[in-house]
């Protein structure tokens, strides 16, 4: 099959089907970051309060879950602070919560985010506190595990580290089972920039691994987005027994994954039917497969998290969309015209490449579609 795509004809490879794995993964514990599908008929334009298809939005969980993946629920996949307003992520948490009863125990197979982006205006580290129980509170009450999200509104008001110790004490003080720590890097969100009391990676990580060592017990996990490999290496081995290294890194995964780290990444959203064999692969000790696997799925991640990598979401939501788990290419925010057509067709090629088009027919379709609709 073949279509004509910007930058040249493409010919699709015959598709690939994975086999869905009999349960999780043994030797990595692994949440996939996941999208949320907008309501094409809601008013999702720039500004607007999110509306949301919940029954697609919950389909796509199932989907996730079937290919026995965690799902990381509530963040910046999600559109948390761009676009998912706190209303539509209260109901998220408590939907996919009450949804993952169907296959275990939600506290197993869903964290949620909890941030602070309810409260806009705090000014003083106990409003942010306050912000940040209330969503705790919420994630808890609904029966999910709790990702403790970076804050917008800590990071503009701290001082340095003291600071950042004194919000997280009292959180992870306040905490009936041990939560994840993301740290979110400011290629994914500008306003994150020094998060941790210093803008010197080393400084930060030295405050942050302070803080972890004097709560270990309350620390599942920490949850690190810097796409910088050598550091998240350096971070694992210097982490206190018992605390996992979540790697958040979408441009090196493979090799941090097959050296130790275990995963919570949004490319995980896409690639699921092959992370989910790749890893079934490394729990056989097969990791010429787990290689051959992964290997070809890199170059789609790198693609669809280029800078400005925070709108890497537009992708993720497009190859949703070629594969028939939403019925629209729209985004709440209007964010399904954040990246170019030129990046869509490279992110389509690619996907082809990796064998992540599940039925290459209506892939071309859909992508044909797009392509008359913007005059060609």
């Amino acid at each position: 099959m073949r279509i004509a795509l910007p930058g040249g004809e493409h010919v699709l490879r015959e598709p690939v089907t994975w086999a869905r794995p009999e349960g999780p993964a043994r030797s990595r514990t692994v949440y996939a970051a996941a999208h949320v599908v907008a309501d094409p008929l809601g008013d999702n334009t720039p500004g607007s309060r999110a509306a949301v298809d919940w029954e697609a939005t919950l389909r796509f969980r199932h989907h996730l879950w079937s290919h026995g993946l965690r799902v990381a629920d509530a963040m910046d996949t999600a559109q948390r602070n761009m676009g998912l307003d706190w209303a539509a992520t209260r109901e998220l948490i408590r939907r996919s919560a009450t949804e993952a009863k169907a296959f275990g125990d939600p506290a197993t197979l869903v964290a949620c985010g909890a941030g602070t982006d309810q409260a806009p205006d705090a000014r003083t580290l106990r409003e942010v506190v306050a912000a940040y129980g209330e969503q705790i509170e919420t994630v808890r009450d609904a029966g999910a595990g709790v990702i403790v999200m970076a804050s917008r509104q800590l990071a503009a008001i701290a001082r340095g580290p003291e600071d950042y110790h004194r919000v997280y004490g009292e959180l992870l003080s306040q905490t009936d089972r041990p939560v994840i720590l993301h740290w979110l890097g400011e290629m994914f969100d500008p306003l994150l920039a020094g998060y941790w009391g210093s803008r010197d990676v080393a400084e930060a990580t030295a405050s942050f691994l302070s803080l972890i060592h004097d709560h270990a017990a309350r620390v599942d996990g920490v949850k690190v987005s810097l796409l910088d490999a050598e550091h998240e290496i350096g971070l694992r081995e210097a982490l206190p027994e018992g605390v996992r290294l979540y790697t958040g890194d979408d441009f090196n995964y493979p090799s941090l994954i097959r050296s130790g780290s275990h995963a919570l990444l949004g490319i995980f959203d896409a690639i699921a039917p092959a992370a989910a064999s790749a890893l079934q692969a490394l729990d056989a000790g097969d990791l010429g497969r787990y290689d051959a696997i992964m290997d070809p799925t890199v170059p789609l991640s790198r693609k669809i998290f280029e800078a400005p990598t925070y709108n890497y979401k537009t992708g993720i939501v497009f190859l949703a969309w070629l594969n028939g788990h939403q019925d629209a290419f729209s985004m709440v925010n209007g964010a399904q015209a954040a990246r170019s057509l030129p990046h869509l067709a490279e992110v389509f090629r690619l996907a082809d490449r990796a064998g992540l088009l599940a039925d290459p027919e209506l892939a071309v379709f859909r992508m044909r579609s797009l392509l008359a609709v913007n005059g060609l």
